[in-house]
């Protein structure tokens, strides 16, 4: 009887190192796999915030309300339990940035960048170009972020164009923003939604136009402020994609970061960047004001009596660098 208890002990010992060793080896092949081959662990997902902050501090120009809301809410979102998913929502008018800050943040938080597996962009316009299609839209963006979240639990998802989404298809993802612990087996709480729209860009612009002919600097031009200004033109436009949505009602936008029209300064700033990003010279301090000026004035500006802001803020400035250099 004795001898039966030892064998029984024996076995389970047995069965217990067979598959401690098992494990140990699962655990090896897969540390040296994501030495090689891109895996969801900190070797390629970045917590360090700093070089995000530095590179948006010295590349955004005139968005004081994009850079610190964003890295902020990045930074508290990366710590070990978030109590749900980041959502932020960028308004603005084209070319402030909106899209450049999400590639930027991809390039940052992902060793491979925008080409990372975790990192996914969905174009409204492509992806959802049909209002009588709804139905099938809601189960198309539910299995994109299922499969996305499921591979990774901290993927970044980023939706352009959100202004052009047929209303009600957004809501399809309202329980992978709101506090649960997990959907099917499945934790969201660490993933990260960026939607991008024009939504509200021409309010912003209006509220700034009056800061800007009062005398007042912009940077005065508070968060608070401004995300009253998004909120209620996003719920209300019924061409928004967030129309009425129930990411609104139900508060689950983490922040409405607002993108400030582009004054003539900021846009002669990129002009700079520009030039010496397509080498027509090797720093900034060598390139001429006269030439600054002269691709500047390519652009158009409004408002008809004042011509202070760009029209299509930094995003032509390349073709009209090319232009104006051309020759060169």
């Amino acid at each position: 009887m004795m001898w039966t208890k030892h064998l029984i002990v024996i076995s389970v010992l047995t069965l217990s190192s067979t598959a401690s060793a098992g494990f140990f080896a699962f655990s090896a092949f897969d540390v040296i796999t994501c030495r090689f081959k891109e895996c969801c662990n900190d070797r390629w997902i970045s917590t360090n915030f700093t070089d995000l902050s530095h590179t948006l501090s010295s590349t955004l120009y005139g968005q004081h309300l994009v850079t610190e809301p964003v890295v902020k809410h990045l930074k508290g979102h990366a710590r070990e339990n978030p109590s749900k998913a980041l959502a932020l929502s960028f308004h603005g008018l084209t070319g402030t940035g909106k899209n450049y800050v999400s590639r930027i943040v991809a390039e940052k938080m992902f060793r491979k960048g925008m080409k990372s597996k975790y990192f996914h962009f969905i174009s409204a316009t492509r992806e959802f170009p049909h209002s009588d299609m709804i139905s099938f839209y809601k189960d198309k963006l539910r299995d994109i972020i299922e499969r996305a979240v499921k591979e990774c639990p901290r993927s970044l998802i980023v939706i352009d164009e959100m202004d052009k989404m047929p209303p009600g298809v957004i809501d399809t993802i309202k329980p992978y923003l709101d506090f649960y612990e997990e959907i099917g087996g499945v934790d969201y709480r660490k993933s990260t939604f960026f939607f991008l729209s024009n939504t509200a860009g021409t309010d912003i612009a209006e509220r700034t136009i009056k800061y800007w002919s009062e005398g007042i600097p912009r940077e005065n031009i508070r968060l608070k402020e401004m995300e009253e200004v998004i909120r209620l033109p996003a719920l209300n436009q019924k061409e928004s994609g967030l129309w009425h949505s129930e990411l609104i009602t139900k508060n689950l936008i983490s922040s409405y970061i607002p993108f400030l029209p582009l004054e003539r300064k900021h846009v002669k700033q990129c002009i700079r960047d520009g030039l010496v990003q397509r080498g027509f010279y090797s720093t900034e301090s060598v390139i001429p004001d006269s030439k600054v000026q002269e691709i500047a004035d390519e652009l158009k500006y409004y408002p008809q009596d004042l011509y202070a802001f760009s029209s299509t803020g930094c995003k032509r400035i390349l073709d009209k660098i090319t232009l104006v250099m051309e020759h060169i």
